[in-house]
């Protein structure tokens, strides 16, 4: 009987002294400014594990460990973002698993760079038209509330937008400093175009498109409106024309009658004359 339990003993501390199997796939995804670390248990790790994070600076060259993901579940993610505070250096975090008397060993994940990789997401915004224009209206961009957002607003001095005309497809690229009014200039009235938004950045080139909002130019006036308002210009331009015309008659009258009044000694002739010249205009 005692060589059995020696045996059982022996077995449950060889048992207790196999590492766990390390975790798989670390990385730090990161949208907005906003830092993610996610991992993947390994399958064989016991239900009653533990995870534990800790983060590598370039610059600091040791790894601390972070408490708020000291002992993490599996499924559960850790936000790295107030911990990464020197946004222009590279970054690394690693991940071990854990439980009582046994560890795995760390899994790393790649180098990170908070301003260079993370995604830029596109800004939500509001399309209507102006005759022959759109004007854009930014509500707010994204990441307003991001522990880095100087940093975030950094990236998102520069807009593009993508212009997209609904009844050819004939498109175009607009590309200009961000501010939460754009008027987009130059287009065909009553006619639809689609609009599409996203951040451009010299340090950052992953940005996200916004979906397409369309919207209508102001449609031109209906046709029996723009018959109206031309028969109405002819009407006033021929009252201009028979006013001037009766005030130059009046005037040439007269001066006429002066005339006769000169030359008192042929008062029948000029008054024939004057009628003769009124009847011919």
């Amino acid at each position: 009987m005692g060589l059995w339990t020696l045996l059982l003993l022996f077995l449950h501390l060889a048992t207790d002294c196999v590492s766990l199997s390390a975790p798989a796939n670390v990385s730090i995804t990161s949208y907005n400014m906003v830092h993610i670390l996610r991992f993947w248990p390994d399958p064989q790790t016991p239900p009653d594990a533990r995870f534990t994070v800790q983060i590598h600076s370039t610059r600091k060259q040791r790894w601390k460990t972070v408490a708020e993901c000291a002992e993490l579940t599996a499924g559960q993610t850790c936000n790295l973002t107030s911990k990464l505070k020197d946004t222009f250096g590279y970054h690394m975090a690693r991940v071990q698993a854990f439980r009582t008397n046994q560890t795995s060993s760390w899994t790393t994940s790649n180098l990170f760079h908070p301003l260079a990789d993370t995604v830029l997401g596109p800004p939500e915004f509001s399309l209507s038209g102006c005759g022959n224009c759109l004007v854009l209206q930014i509500r707010d961009a994204p990441g307003t509330l991001s522990y880095h957002n100087a940093e975030l607003k950094d990236l998102q001095k520069e807009m593009e937008l993508n212009v997209r005309r609904t009844r050819d497809g004939a498109e175009f690229t607009l590309k200009q400093t961000y501010q939460q009014e754009t008027v987009i200039q130059y287009l065909q009235p009553g006619v639809e175009y689609c609009v599409s938004v996203s951040f451009k950045s010299l340090i950052n080139r992953n940005s996200v498109p916004s979906e397409r909002r369309c919207a209508f130019t102001s449609p031109p006036p209906p046709q029996h409106t723009l018959f109206l308002v031309l028969g109405l210009l002819g009407g006033f331009t021929l009252v201009v024309v028979i006013v001037v015309g009766r005030f130059i008659f009046s005037r040439k009258v007269k001066n006429q009658h002066l005339s006769c009044m000169k030359f008192k000694s042929q008062p029948y002739t000029c008054l024939t004359s004057s009628l003769t010249e009124e009847d011919s205009f």
